[in-house]
């Protein structure tokens, strides 16, 4: 599928990856309707932060994932849906599971319904390496056991399955995109890359974080953006749950010690027990195969760690990105 003038639908557009898969798209050619949450400051969250000229050059519509009519009226006249609409902070979902069961499988559910009676010409469903937990063998391929670690990991599964079963009960067009740890501006605090970014150039002498030693696959957000795009235009991901990874992983303590060597040589790491998951919650490894969606798609990550860190910290330095970001606070 070519997906230059195809009529495109972005759940979660106004959120980290949602906002860069909206640029990207328009940059492509697309008509491009953005589905953003409503709330009462008429706020398009990180849609609000692109461009001008490309941001009149989307329909924004505003609703709620869990909402049937909200997602039925935004996904009336579109081809292709890519739906990234999801809770996804873990700290969060041990203290509000049931919100987790309502956006991340409800709102899946919605979106798969509407596919069905639209006839939706394909549907990009946004997984995540979570739902694999801790790795069992690596690189983690996409036939790995899924292990719910978390309350959200777990949603994520169900949320996976349910798109599974759309497929081979009613042939929805689906594809599972399976991202591992997206970073680059725009990401939320909860996220390690920004809380150690926005805590050294806030000035701060001692940066506070939890487990040092899981490991990470870094994917920056621009490759995560292109890897979306070429699972939807390849007919050959149609029914599979495809990993998007660097196939390269990085312990935290030793990204943390990065960041501070690049933004603030002198600071240092203390722990902070709030921010320690649970032992048995805790995902130790996450390394991902990438050698499906190579195969499928011809896909492949352009950006290295070092680049993409360097365009992630310019971001972050500049004063009216960094207000954004409550350094000062655990933000769960």
């Amino acid at each position: 599928m070519n997906l230059t003038s195809k009529n495109v639908l972005i759940t979660g557009s106004d959120g980290f990856i949602g906002s860069h898969l909206t640029q990207a798209l328009i940059e492509k050619g697309c008509n491009v309707r953005a589905f953003v949450y409503y709330n009462s400051f008429s706020s398009w969250g990180w849609l609000d932060n692109i461009d001008k000229d490309k941001l009149s050059q989307i329909e924004v519509v505003a609703g709620d994932i869990r909402d049937r009519g909200s997602v039925a009226k935004a996904m009336e006249g579109i081809d292709v849906v890519f739906h990234l609409a999801a809770l996804i902070g873990i700290p969060y979902s041990y203290d509000s599971p049931e919100s987790y069961v309502g956006t991340n499988i409800t709102g899946t559910l919605n979106v798969l319904e509407e596919a069905k009676r639209l006839g939706t010409e394909r549907v990009i469903v946004t997984s995540t390496s979570e739902v694999y937990g801790t790795a069992q063998y690596v690189p983690i391929d996409e036939k790995h056991p899924f292990q719910g670690q978390s309350p959200y990991s777990a949603t994520k599964i169900g949320a996976d399955r349910m798109a599974e079963s759309y497929y081979r009960s009613f042939e929805i067009p689906v594809t599972i995109a399976r991202p591992f740890n997206t970073y680059g501006p725009r990401q939320s605090a909860r996220a390690i890359i920004p809380t150690i970014i926005s805590q050294l150039c806030n000035g701060s002498d001692e940066i506070s974080l939890g487990s040092l030693t899981p490991t990470r696959d870094l994917v920056y957000v621009k490759d995560t953006a292109q890897g979306f795009i070429s699972l939807a235009e390849s007919d050959n991901t149609i029914g599979e749950e495809i990993n998007i990874a660097t196939q390269d992983e990085i312990p935290i303590g030793e990204l943390a010690q990065k960041l501070i060597n690049a933004i603030r040589p002198s600071a240092k790491i203390i722990s902070d027990e709030q921010r320690i998951r649970p032992q048995k919650s805790e995902v130790e490894r996450l390394l991902g195969s990438n050698e499906k969606i190579k195969s499928l798609t011809g896909w492949k990550p352009k950006w290295s760690l070092d680049d993409g860190l360097e365009a992630t910290i310019d971001w972050f330095k500049k004063p009216a990105n960094l207000a954004a970001y409550k350094s000062d606070i655990y933000n769960v």
